[in-house]
């Protein structure tokens, strides 16, 4: 199984190890974080859209198109009932300049099964266990 590891580091902030790529998450400062990185809600939303830029940085490259202007803007709503979630997300692929609009239908094919897109239409299980942290040397 592929691991992520999620470390505390102070306030509201937590350092995360993606495969030796070192990131911080936190909270804004209205929320009462030092808004030193994301927050986890923004990071699922930037999954979503940079698997959405990345199949279709390839597909366009397939088809002998530059990549070069793709762009992805990403915007979402939380729901005001409980429990918390993120209610709607709404993506726009904008593409390069010059893409031809009869390349639009195969590429909304592409997008709309990129990886995370498939996670979110079919759910996985979660499992969450509690453990002791063991000291070092124990």
């Amino acid at each position: 199984m592929n691991e992520i590891e999620v470390l505390y580091a102070a306030g509201d902030r937590l350092l995360v190890d993606v495969r030796g790529h070192d990131f911080v998450v936190d909270q804004p400062s209205q929320s009462g974080g030092d808004d030193a990185g994301p927050t986890p809600t923004e990071l699922f939303i930037a999954s979503l859209a940079t698997c959405i830029g990345f199949y279709a940085e390839r597909f366009l490259r397939r088809h002998e198109r530059t990549p070069q202007g793709l762009r992805v803007l990403a915007g979402y709503e939380m729901s005001t009932a409980r429990p918390a979630r993120v209610a709607s997300i709404d993506v726009r692929l904008m593409l390069p300049e010059g893409t031809p609009a009869s390349l639009r239908p195969a590429l909304r094919a592409v997008v709309e099964h990129c990886t995370v897109h498939n996670t979110l239409s079919e759910p996985p299980s979660v499992r969450i266990d509690i453990e002791e942290r063991v000291p070092v040397g124990a």
